[in-house]
C-alpha cells in the first residue's frame, strides 16, 4: 500500500481492522479516522490506510444513512 497523506475528510479504509472511517487528522505516526456512523475516532498506521472504492463509498451511504434515520426517529442504531 502507498504510504500517502489521505486529507481531512476523506473517506478511507483501514486494512488492518477492515474499517470504512472519515480522516479526522494526523497525530504523530497515525491517521485519527472517525467510523462513518460516528463514534470515537481511532489511530490507524497510515501504511494500512487507503481510499475507499466506489462500493465503499455507497456502503458508507447507506450506512450513514441507516444510522441517521434510526437516531432521528428515536431508536437505537446497531
Amino acid at each position: 500500500m502507498a504510504e500517502e497523506q489521505q486529507p481531512e475528510g476523506a473517506l478511507v479504509v483501514d486494512a488492518e481492522t477492515n474499517k470504512l472511517g472519515y480522516v479526522m487528522g494526523h497525530e504523530g505516526p497515525y491517521v485519527q479516522l472517525r467510523p462513518v456512523t460516528g463514534g470515537r475516532e481511532w489511530n490507524a498506521d497510515p501504511v494500512r490506510v487507503r481510499s475507499a472504492t466506489e462500493a465503499e463509498r455507497l456502503q458508507a451511504m447507506r450506512e450513514r444513512t441507516r444510522a441517521m434515520n434510526s437516531f432521528s426517529s428515536g431508536g437505537n442504531f446497531r
